[in-house]
């Protein structure tokens, strides 16, 4: 029964670290689209754009966050052009870049 739980505890850790890594490497993906695509607008504020770590920018954007942003990040939304005007952008870079523009502003929410 021991070696059972320590086997299972093991497997446990394999996972997590798995997860762990596949969730850092999608941040670091999410970090380069949105420094080719992204930061053009969303680092400066260009056009009212919100600024990535001002909190105050974002506060009256949806609760639903991350699904929001991401849906008007692919379609476009006000003056914001659909993908960025970069046709290249898979759906994977625009929802990367969209969580981790959301994880720099507000670290403390939970992703969608």
């Amino acid at each position: 029964m021991t070696r059972f739980i320590s086997c299972t505890a093991a497997m446990a850790v394999t996972l997590f670290g798995i997860a762990g890594a596949n969730g850092s490497e999608r941040m670091e993906d999410g970090k380069r689209a949105y420094e080719r695509v992204c930061a053009a607008c969303h680092a400066t504020g260009v056009e009212g754009a919100p600024v990535v770590g001002n909190k105050s920018d974002w506060q009256q954007r949806s609760d639903l966050w991350e699904a929001v942003l991401v849906e008007h990040a692919e379609k476009g939304y006000l003056k914001m052009p659909a993908r960025g005007e970069s046709d290249y952008l898979t759906d994977y870079d625009v929802s990367a870049a969209a969580e981790y523009m959301l994880t720099l502003t507000h670290p403390e929410l939970p992703a969608d």
